[in-house]
C-alpha cells in the first residue's frame, strides 16, 4: 500500500453506504492525506445542463431534486470534515467523472461501495466494477 496523499470518496448515497465513507476518512486520517468528496448525479433529470457538468454547490437553484442532493452532500461533507473545495457534484456517468475527476485532481486512492451483485447486473458492469478497470490510481472497492 502506498503512502496516500489525496483520496477520493465516490459516494452514491446506497444503503450501509457510511461504512464506504467512514473508511475513506479512517484512511485519510492513516496517512494524513487530503480527503475530497464526489458525488455523480445520474438519477434526476437535469433540464438546461450539459451531461458532465460540474455543479455548483453554493448556488441555490428552484429544483427542489437537486437541492435536496446538495442538502445531502453538504451534511455528509461536514461530518467527514471536508472543505468546500473539496467537494464536487457532477451531473453525468458516475464511471466517468469519477475516473476523470481523480485524474484532474491528482488523486491516487479512489474508495468506492461495490454491492457485490451477481448474474446479469455482473454482465451489464457496475460503477465499482468501471472505475476499478479505468481508473489511474488505487481504487479501493468497499462491500456493502
Amino acid at each position: 500500500m502506498s503512502n496516500y496523499k489525496h483520496i477520493l470518496l465516490a459516494y452514491d448515497y446506497a444503503q450501509n453506504n457510511e461504512k464506504v465513507a467512514q473508511k475513506a476518512r479512517t484512511l485519510a486520517d492513516q496517512y494524513q492525506a487530503k480527503l475530497s468528496f464526489l458525488h455523480v448525479l445520474d438519477d434526476i433529470a437535469m433540464a438546461d445542463t450539459a451531461y458532465g457538468t460540474v455543479l455548483d454547490l453554493t448556488q441555490k437553484t428552484d429544483y427542489r431534486p437537486l437541492e435536496e442532493h446538495k442538502a445531502k452532500l453538504s451534511a455528509l461533507a461536514e461530518s467527514l470534515n471536508i472543505p468546500p473545495e473539496q467537494r464536487w457534484l457532477i451531473w453525468g456517468n458516475p464511471k466517468q467523472e469519477i475516473v476523470e475527476l481523480a485524474i484532474r485532481q491528482q488523486v491516487d486512492l479512489i474508495v468506492v461501495g461495490s454491492h457485490g451483485r451477481h448474474g446479469l447486473a455482473v454482465l451489464l458492469g457496475s460503477t465499482a466494477n468501471g472505475v476499478l478497470h479505468y481508473a489511474t490510481c488505487d481504487v479501493l472497492a468497499v462491500r456493502l
